[in-house]
């Protein structure tokens, strides 16, 4: 394990880089979702000298105190500085929220951060990451619309829209990890912190790549806690969109398996069974083999993707149009289409920049409607969309992957 990362979970302090008034900003965001931490919250913010009512600084050597926990949310050409600053402040955990990295091919500016983090002995989270959660202790750093109840399982996943799939359902949880690009820490790390935790009985895992698999096996065996794992990119063109959303570049899936088989995991095809949801299968509905994919989840996209194609459906895409996505992305994807596809299937996931309510209407009104499948993945986030869905007479499942 790299270090220590105790200061993850049990942070006295924890320093918001990009902390923001203007509400709908992830820097807003995670300062109001960290209102019930009973810790230090150290806003930084170059232009306001409050945020939300809190002292805020220019950067994070201006702090006087110490800072456990720094998590950066700023635009991806400035991350690089704001980890100098993390180092001057010998802040050893860090988690970047930030994107725009591998994932979408600039791999230069992301090996520069890995070099800079090794150096310094830094545990890096992330890039392109959704944050991560301890119930215990009252930490919530995601940009998910709902915060779990404390639990006994652990939900470590590469996709962060997936992770707030999970979390809308208000499944209790013992803590939650968005590994994003995985640029630092990965999977072997969690397991083997979490191993060592009495109060964690069971982990999950969506896993899109692994890094040192080896070390995965080893971790996973000498774990005593019930572990099961979901896998996406099990086809060729389900592996094609996880390259496109986390910079994953994934393997023969016979090969994970085999991995999987000595690990002594349980594998599963969805994180609705791993976590006892009803999975739907939304093929009941599908008219005919030529099948378009819209989504603002990656990994929802890949992994629906990888189930189509293995019962012989012809997918288009996945168009993967980010978690940020707004109605109106939802709009502009819909007009795009000039093809007559047979469905087009829809995915939303919940996330606090997210309108599930607007993009069924936008769903509602398009010229698509009576092509268009809904997977509205959630459940207290979606209710007001799955109505108006349903009052038009258009398909929605709300599991499914």
């Amino acid at each position: 394990m790299k270090g220590d990362l105790n200061l993850f979970f049990n942070p006295k302090s924890i320093a918001v880089v990009g902390a923001s008034n203007t509400k709908g900003k992830v820097g807003n965001i995670l300062i109001e979702k960290l209102k019930k931490f009973k810790g230090k919250i150290i806003p930084i913010n170059k232009y306001d000298p409050k945020i939300m009512g809190k002292t805020a600084y220019k950067k994070l050597t201006d702090y006087e105190g110490k800072i456990d926990l720094a998590v950066i949310a700023t635009p991806k050409p400035t991350v690089l500085k704001v980890l100098k600053d993390a180092n001057k402040k010998e802040i050893k955990n860090i988690i970047i929220i930030s994107a725009g990295f591998s994932e979408i091919g600039d791999k230069r500016n992301e090996n520069k951060i890995i070099q800079f983090c090794d150096k310094n002995k830094i545990n890096l989270l992330g890039p392109n990451c959704f944050g991560i959660i301890n119930t215990d202790k009252k930490i919530d750093l995601t940009f998910s619309k709902e915060s779990p109840k404390k639990g006994n399982t652990v939900f470590i996943s590469q996709s962060g829209a997936l992770g707030s799939f999970i979390l809308d359902y208000e499944i209790p949880l013992r803590g939650f990890i968005s590994l994003g690009n995985m640029a630092g820490l990965n999977f072997a790390d969690f397991i083997e912190y979490f191993n060592e935790d009495k109060e964690t009985k069971k982990i999950v895992l969506y896993i899109e790549k692994l890094k040192d698999g080896r070390r995965f096996i080893d971790a996973c065996k000498n774990s005593t806690k019930e572990i099961c794992v979901v896998k996406s990119g099990k086809t060729e063109i389900g592996q094609k969109a996880t390259m496109s959303h986390t910079g994953s570049l994934a393997t023969n899936f016979e090969i994970y398996k085999g991995a999987f088989k000595q690990a002594k995991v349980k594998y599963f095809n969805s994180l609705s069974e791993c976590f006892n949801l009803k999975k739907e299968d939304i093929t009941k509905n599908l008219r005919g083999k030529n099948i378009a994919i819209i989504t603002n989840a990656g990994g929802a996209g890949a992994l629906l993707t990888d189930e189509l194609i293995e019962k012989g459906y012809n997918v288009f895409g996945p168009k993967d149009i980010l978690g940020t996505a707004t109605p109106n992305d939802y709009k502009k994807a819909l007009h795009r289409i000039s093809k007559p596809y047979d469905n087009i299937v829809v995915i939303f996931t919940p996330q606090t920049m997210s309108d599930a309510t607007n993009t069924a209407k936008v769903i509602a009104s398009s010229r698509w409607k009576n092509k268009i499948i809904a997977l509205f993945l959630g459940e207290k986030s979606v209710v007001d969309a799955v109505e108006i869905l349903k009052e038009n007479q258009i398909p929605v499942f709300t599991t499914g992957v």
